[in-house]
């Protein structure tokens, strides 16, 4: 399967220009495709289906359907926030065929409805702001309604770029989103206000491949990354990942890793274990080569941080800084920076000026935190705009980020990036970030490119959640453990077709 495009404003506006001379116009085929899609999902019973239209584009598209279904469905009620003629020729022309069939015009919440459904289509993707008090009214009121509400392309209030929520927002049970998918429905806040997402192109969906610089990444998108594996095969066909970490107290982040590249599908996997009376063999998985650090640096791809500092042997934490993390990033080799490794680049300017300089490729790793120390901002600041954060991260460090949270964001360093689509919050728990560390390593190992080894463990270790979940073993209580045995179960299948 070809790539999804995720838009940006700009290159959403881009397309709508190239698209502004056909015929039909975008917005009658947007009300079309609502009044399908709400024919669809409306209740049976007597109440009438709630249209709520405001002022821009997005209430166009909303007059626009509420003609198309005038025709089909007996009672349809436009909440008319703004009061004002819409500002498209086809909305004002949709508005008055509404009014001439007889439909009905309010512009308070109608009395005692029990709506079938309702029609959010009060504020678009062009919101710069916190909504304004009569739009946030109307959001409660669309909130409150107890009936399904369909969002027409992004919840009114939701920022259709960041995911954030901009004073407060629609939560919807779907959403009919145009032309392409945005990233704001996939990240931050998204997630939980979307409802069932759908995406209608409009037939625009060619400009759109053309124009994005971002992805949606999808079980179907990577099918094909990892190839069946020969009869022929041996372990150094696979490669060899180092695990560098586990400090005093730590040292089962480092053994998750491991663990995780072991059934990821390295050939070999090496844990130097930084703590100073650290065990000799993992009696779970003995197949993991515990051995001194300097003797694991010689694998071929590098995994460092996960559990490395935090400790309360000074000594150790400071020889991580002075020595092992200097020595790892001067190797000619693939490396994953994850947890305590970027904790420790953040307060070391010498050791950035290392890792941006590094010729190997370099991925990195980060939760939300992670990031604001290397970027030195707030986590409210990253947050704010979780896309900008990964690709000045990508771009300062010459790295391959993964910015990890809802809605994961992987940029590279030509500026492409893609959100994943896959998770859930059984992924909020200690060791699932150890376990993505690991997986991407083994990957690399495996003779995938950096692009692609970091886009198919975060979309694996996201599917793996999601499936755990429909199996009744989460989100509650979900450990990594269990995700890096179903990591592997979905990438044998997944390879296998």
């Amino acid at each position: 399967m070809s790539r999804i495009p995720v838009l940006t404003p700009d290159e959403l506006r881009a397309v709508e220009n190239r698209a502004a001379s056909w015929s039909p116009p975008l917005m009658d085929r947007a009300g079309r495709a609502i009044a399908a899609a709400a024919l669809r999902l409306a209740r049976e019973g007597d109440g009438p289906i709630v249209i709520v239209a405001g002022p821009g584009n997005n209430g166009g598209d909303a007059w626009v359907a509420a003609a198309h279904l005038r025709e089909s469905f007996e009672r349809v009620v436009v909440v008319d926030v703004a009061g004002t003629a819409p500002k498209a020729p086809e909305a004002r022309a949709a508005k008055s065929e509404f009014a001439a069939r007889s439909g009905t015009i309010v512009r308070d919440w109608p009395a005692q409805a029990n709506p079938a459904l309702v029609i959010d289509g009060l504020l678009g993707i062009g919101l710069a702001r916190d909504v304004d008090p009569a739009c946030a009214d109307a959001i409660g009121r669309i909130n409150s309604c107890g009936t399904p509400v369909l969002a027409i392309d992004v919840p009114s209030g939701l920022d259709a770029h960041t995911g954030a929520v901009r004073g407060s927002a629609v939560r919807a049970t779907h959403t009919l989103t145009f032309i392409a998918h945005k990233l704001g429905l996939h990240t931050g806040a998204g997630p939980d206000h979307c409802g069932v997402l759908e995406l209608d192109d409009l037939g625009a969906g060619d400009q759109a491949l053309v124009e994005s610089r971002g992805s949606l990444l999808t079980r179907a998108t990577v099918r094909g990354w990892l190839r069946p594996r020969a009869r022929a095969s041996h372990k150094g066909d696979f490669g060899t990942v180092a695990i560098i970490g586990g400090n005093r107290g730590m040292v089962g982040a480092a053994l998750l890793a491991g663990r995780a590249a072991l059934h990821a599908g390295a050939g070999k996997v090496f844990v130097g274990l930084l703590a100073p009376d650290a065990i000799t063999v993992d009696l779970l998985h003995p197949e993991l080569m515990l051995r001194a650090v300097d003797d694991a640096l010689a694998a071929d791809v590098i995994v460092i941080g996960p559990g490395a500092g935090r400790s309360p042997s000074a000594t150790s934490a400071s020889m991580f800084e002075r020595t092992t993390l200097p020595a790892a990033l001067a190797l000619a080799r693939p490396l994953v920076a994850d947890a305590d490794a970027l904790n420790v680049l953040a307060l070391n300017e010498a050791l950035q000026r290392t890792l941006a300089a590094r010729r190997a490729p370099t991925i990195l790793t980060p939760h939300p935190a992670e990031a604001a120390r290397l970027l030195g901002r707030s986590t409210t600041e990253v947050q704010a705009d979780r896309l900008a954060a990964a690709q000045a991260l990508a771009a300062r460090y010459h790295a391959y980020v993964v910015l990890k949270g809802a809605g994961s964001v992987c940029a590279f360093p030509d500026e492409r990036w893609a959100v994943n689509a896959t998770g859930n919050p059984g992924l909020a728990s200690g060791g699932t970030g150890d376990v993505l560390a690991g997986m991407v390593g083994a990957l690399l190992a495996q003779g995938l490119d950096a692009e692609r080894a970091l886009q198919l463990a975060v979309c694996v270790h996201g599917a793996a959640a999601d499936a755990l979940v429909d199996a009744g073993k989460g989100p509650i209580g979900l450990t990594a453990s269990e995700v890096t045995l179903e990591a592997r179960r979905l990438m044998n299948a997944w390879t296998a077709g």
